[in-house]
């Protein structure tokens, strides 16, 4: 009989759990949603979310079928859960997405139209499922490209003016004053411990994940496919703290994964820095770029991990880039393991005149990139690298480690100090492995070409102090390894090369008068 009871008392607790999690779901159907996308289905789905967070969370549940929906709103503790076989297609009626909310765009804090998927100020929200999201961004493509300057405002532009009127604009407030701002995709803002895992995305209007100033955000299994399109990055999560992507398949219109921290004034008045990121196992294909860190980063950019990643068909690989104007500081970066292949412009990017702009005297506007450094990295690339500093703040400690390029140009350095190459080999179609200017404390340990060129060297070096080469073993078929150019060209030490084999391992151009120290066992120099 003790037994029995004790029986009893189990199938009850395990039928009041099973109850209990049961309870937890809210079937969007039971709300009046329409699977069959016959009826939009906002109100039951806002509804669903109501019940769920009165009941303080739950998980609001999309069957097998097709939904058309406006924009989504969650609040805290709850999980949209977009099942197999279902599908939610949002409305490309503008007014769907009306009233405008408090959002940010490229970097500028607005009112604006809703995202698809928004949340302000919640926490413990999931969107997850191995359903499809269609985001029939066609017609908001449309309407930017058609934009001509001067036609009529329309009532959306209206409703921008009025309720932008006072907002801090940045340098060139074009989109702004333009005031028809496409909405990112899902664009959680001020949120805590944010999950998107599992499902596929399609045809963002803009941005497609778009996490700002959010903290504790996990990006995993995400499949983003955009087609060529205008600014339909993958994944843009802006002025976080504590983001892990992982596992993602991504193809788009513009950047597969962007970081950025705000733009300019509005950028450095909110001063909110993009930190503690994890890029990992990922696969980036068509896009202007792998991973991409700005143009907008003036809340600063630091400690961001990038590894084991395979970018096969995108314009860039690694681009880091901002612009006089912008301030902010992206340091302590580290890319490692990472394939390349079809890239159609460098595969490594760090450029501090996106914008062409006048030197300037240095202030809170003035950039600053240090502290980067690139491993363990493969290419077939059109471009090794660029590193494009500011005269007035140099580009500041990057190293490249066991670095293997087939290329058509190799890398180009100006304005950049203290820079190390260790184990990299760069083999080039046309010019030089290695070509810098205006670079100061430069190491080169063991830079290989193994496909020399006629009358071409492996490094060719223009105004540059202080470096140190060590560790060259040429092949034989290189006639000259290192070429010197430039009055304020100085300090040169090489060791420990093996140089034998050629006829001029050394060419100084006649403006070059400092004389190359040899500080250990040159071979043949």
């Amino acid at each position: 009989m003790k037994y029995f009871f004790k029986t009893i008392f189990f199938v009850l607790t395990v039928a009041t759990c099973l109850t209990a999690t049961a309870q937890s779901y809210y079937n969007v159907i039971k709300y009046g949603a329409k699977n069959d996308s016959s009826k939009l289905a906002t109100t039951a789905i806002r509804n669903a979310i109501d019940a769920a967070s009165k009941a303080g969370g739950g998980t609001v549940y999309f069957p097998a079928g097709k939904y058309l929906t406006g924009a989504i709103h969650l609040k805290s503790n709850i999980t949209i859960l977009i099942d197999a076989g279902a599908e939610l297609h949002f409305s490309d009626n503008f007014d769907d997405y009306l009233p405008m909310v408090k959002s940010r765009y490229e970097g500028v804090d607005v009112t604006s139209f809703s995202p698809l998927f928004y949340a302000y100020k919640a926490e413990n929200i999931s969107i997850i499922g191995r359903g499809i999201i269609e985001g029939h961004g066609k017609k908001w493509w449309d309407f930017v490209e058609g934009y001509k300057e001067g036609q009529p405002r329309s009532k959306w532009q209206t409703t921008f003016d009025g309720l932008n009127k006072d907002i801090i604009l940045p340098d060139d407030p074009k989109q702004m004053k333009r005031g028809f701002l496409r909405p990112p995709f899902i664009q959680p803002m001020f949120c805590k411990n944010v999950l998107i895992e599992g499902i596929t995305i399609r045809n963002s209007p803009f941005w497609t994940i778009n996490p700002e100033f959010c903290e504790n955000v996990k990006i995993h299994a995400v499949t983003i496919n955009n087609p060529h399109s205008p600014n339909t990055d993958g994944i843009n999560p802006e002025s976080c703290k504590n983001v892990h992507i992982s596992d993602c398949h991504i193809s788009v219109g513009d950047d597969c994964i962007t970081i950025k921290s705000g733009k300019d004034a509005p950028g450095r008045k909110m001063a909110v820095p993009a930190e503690n990121y994890v890029i990992t196992n990922c696969t980036m294909l068509s896009g202007h770029g792998g991973v991409v860190i700005g143009s907008e980063m003036s809340g600063d950019v630091r400690k961001i991990a990038i590894s084991n990643c395979v970018f096969d068909g995108t314009d860039r690989g690694i681009r880091i880039k901002t612009a006089r104007g912008r301030g902010g500081v992206v340091e302590e970066i580290r890319v490692s393991n990472v394939i390349m292949k079809n890239i159609k412009d460098q595969a490594i990017v760090l450029d501090m005149q996106y914008a062409k702009t006048n030197i300037e005297a240095v202030s809170a506007s003035t950039p600053i990139f240090r502290n980067i450094h690139f491993s363990n990295i493969t290419g077939e690339v059109n471009q090794a690298g660029y590193l494009n500093g500011l005269e007035e703040m140099p580009i500041d400690n990057i190293s490249f480690n066991d670095i293997n390029f087939e290329a058509k140009t190799g890398f180009a350095i100006s304005n950049s100090n203290n820079i190390e190459f260790h184990n990299v080999t760069v083999n080039t179609v046309l010019g030089p492995s290695l070509k810098a200017s205006k670079v100061s404390n430069l190491i080169v340990d063991g830079l290989k070409n193994n496909k020399p060129l006629p009358n071409t060297p492996v490094i060719d070096l223009t105004n540059t102090s202080d470096l140190f080469l060590y560790n060259a073993f040429p092949v034989k078929e290189t006639v000259t390894y290192l070429k010197l150019n430039g009055a304020e060209t100085k300090n040169i030490f090489l060791g420990n090369n093996n140089f034998r084999r050629m006829k001029e391992a050394v060419k100084k151009e006649k403006e070059v008068t400092v004389n190359i120290e040899i500080i250990s066992g040159d071979k043949g120099q």
